[in-house]
């Protein structure tokens, strides 16, 4: 398979540790990993604020770096969705359709592509608690969520039970929002704070002796509640987790 690696903007400039450990994953399975050299912001941002004609060019460029691949893997459950569902600011062509078509977020790419359930080389002892975002869970299916009856799943929580050592808590209120939201938590400072102290004590309270998530951006915002109540907790991304990081 011709595998791209697509690293969010965000996580290029604030966490490339992420992103290494992206590529490190999946080339511990033996997957060819191409990463586009030109890529670019996919336009989130503009098409979070209502400005989607104003995420043009960003799409021409996203599209542009990966087409002819079978799958356009990245850490971020947000830009994944955004590519898949709200890529039309552009002509949809066949080939911008194949592009779209081809997003996976890495958890289920790992988790519903590669099948994989073993991670031997990771160990991580410690209490975690599992943030799974509002896209991953909305928008991905990749966890139940608590306003629909069903059986419990986390595609997130069946990888890391392939981690060593690790153990984890249950905060009461696993799928509330964190309040990030992108531009949200510009627009509305205020909420988005206080959802994202109120997650945080919620997995502190818990147990929590890491905050465990597939998105960096909801664990950017807690991380920054976090310090500014002097909270004793850490954030690591579960690529960094199912790639060996020990803290």
């Amino acid at each position: 398979m011709k595998v791209a690696l697509f690293i969010p903007c965000f996580i290029d400039a604030f966490y490339p540790e992420v992103g290494i450990a992206t590529l490190e994953l999946l080339e511990r399975f033996g997957i060819d990993v191409d990463y586009p050299q030109d890529q670019t912001c996919c336009g989130q941002p503009m098409g979070n604020s209502g400005a989607q004609v104003d995420a043009a060019g960003t799409e021409r460029v996203f599209a542009r770096n990966f087409a002819g691949y079978d799958y356009i893997v990245g850490p971020s459950a947000s830009c994944t969705h955004h590519v898949r569902e709200h890529f039309t600011a552009i002509e949809q062509t066949g080939e911008v359709s194949k592009v779209r078509a081809s997003a996976w977020e890495l958890v289920e790419f790992l988790h519903d592509v590669v099948g994989v359930r073993e991670f031997p080389w990771a160990e991580f002892p410690h209490r975690v608690g599992l943030h799974n975002s509002c896209s991953a869970l909305r928008h991905l299916h990749q966890g139940s969520v608590s306003e629909i009856a069903g059986m419990p799943f986390s595609k997130s929580r069946t990888l890391l039970q392939g981690v060593k050592g690790i153990e984890f808590v249950s905060p009461a209120r696993p799928d509330e929002c964190c309040g990030f939201g992108g531009t949200f938590s510009v627009t509305e400072e205020a909420v988005s704070v206080r959802m994202g102290q109120d997650k945080v004590r919620d997995h502190l309270d818990a147990g929590a002796q890491y905050i465990v998530s597939g998105d960096m951006s909801c664990l950017m915002h807690q991380q920054g509640c976090a310090e500014r109540m002097k909270a004793d907790a850490r954030f690591i991304h579960i690529a960094q987790v199912l790639n060996g990081a020990r803290e």
